[in-house]
């Protein structure tokens, strides 16, 4: 498909996006037996049911490919100004990555910075007491203030308190929508909408256009978390979809904090519940940026933006892993005189992508973004 503006490497990612039924276990399914995506979708029907779809999915396949404009669809997503991020792409967000079954296409109005890989997710009730807004603003202005983005649904109650805790207080935030990043739900969140526009991001993982149904919520749930390092729970009901988020969380090896509240109060029952299920109870937000060492948050951004990835460092990257490797052992396997190795590890330590666990030996905490591949 070829046209002014349009991203051929890209489009096809957002076709396979309109077709229910394909998602991140069948994407992969259909990218092990055909390379690549455009030749995926181009397949015959024959193709794609050898390659393991069903022949409903392929009837479905079939009717999007022939009723649907790809091209009109991609001018919509530029003129809207809407950034289509896929599994290959760098700048896939790191964290979110790390889940099982990632979504495939991720659509972000704003801006995803590197940043944002330091993240919290603040969650609760859309029924919030005066007791739950104070909690949730004094937590996301902390964050904020140290330099954490903050990750919310843009619902009413816990989640808008927030967001706009996060850009009163000069932060970054992002909202992630259970429907089309071109639907602002609810709609009288949209004057939010725009500031978390310009500071941050709105992001979906689905189509434009997608209605704010139901069924959307408890998968927009498992995205909140698995772009954070941590969920906050303010207040939630026993049944609130807050208490998904904490699960997810759970499930994806993330932190869960939840606010211990009122044991009367229907609004404190589910986070109260989290916490007598092993969830740590925040009762400072100090205990938030100890347990995460949320504190060295500014100066590891810093150090990302002044002293960036080089081959030196991709190479280190490459060699180091979970288990601890001794210098000496890293200048043999790289072949790079000690002296460089040493100063490169101090400079990765700063930055937070390798840390020294005693001995002179070292371990690969992350792989920094946009290093360069050896």
């Amino acid at each position: 498909m070829q046209g002014a503006g349009i991203d051929d490497a890209k489009i096809y990612w957002v076709g396979f996006n309109l077709v229910k039924g394909i998602g991140a276990v069948r994407l992969r399914l259909l990218l092990d037996a055909f390379g690549d995506v455009k030749t995926a979708w181009q397949a015959s029907p024959s193709a794609l049911r050898n390659a393991g779809l069903s022949n409903k999915l392929v009837e479905a396949l079939v009717q999007i490919r022939s009723n649907v404009d790809l091209a009109g669809v991609w001018q919509r997503l530029e003129k809207l100004g809407v950034n289509v991020i896929t599994w290959e792409d760098k700048n896939y967000p790191r964290r979110l990555r790390e889940i099982n079954q990632p979504p495939p296409v991720l659509y972000a109005r704003g801006g995803l910075l590197l940043e944002d890989e330091w993240a919290v997710a603040v969650v609760g009730t859309r029924r919030v007491t005066p007791y739950g807004r104070q909690i949730a603003e004094q937590v996301a202005t902390t964050l904020a203030h140290s330099g954490v983005t903050v990750i919310s649904g843009l619902a009413h109650g816990v989640d808008a308190i927030a967001h706009q805790a996060a850009l009163n207080a000069g932060g970054r935030t992002v909202a992630v929508l259970g429907c089309g990043v071109d639907r602002i739900y609810p709609p009288n969140h949209r004057n939010l909408s725009e500031r978390i526009c310009a500071h941050g991001a709105l992001l979906s993982d689905y189509a434009l256009g997608t209605p704010p149904e139901a069924v959307n919520f408890p998968p927009r749930n498992r995205i909140i978390s698995g772009l954070s390092m941590a969920v906050v729970v303010v207040e939630a009901s026993e049944r609130s979809g807050a208490l998904i988020t904490a699960q997810f969380a759970a499930e994806q090896g993330r932190e869960v904090f939840a606010v211990p509240g009122n044991i009367n109060a229907p609004q404190s029952a589910g986070a109260n519940r989290l916490v007598q299920q092993g969830a740590h109870p925040l009762l400072e937000v100090r205990d938030l940026l100890d347990s995460l060492d949320l504190d060295l948050v500014t100066e590891q951004q810093t150090a990302r933006k002044a002293l960036p990835a080089d081959q030196l460092e991709a190479k280190l990257l490459t060699l180091l892993s979970q288990q601890p490797m001794h210098v000496d052992e890293l200048r043999n396997q790289a072949d790079i005189p000690i002296e460089k190795i040493s100063a490169a590890l101090t400079l990765m330590e700063l930055k937070g992508m390798v840390r020294q666990v005693g001995g002179m030996q070292y371990i690969s905490v992350r792989e920094a973004p946009g290093v360069y591949k050896v």
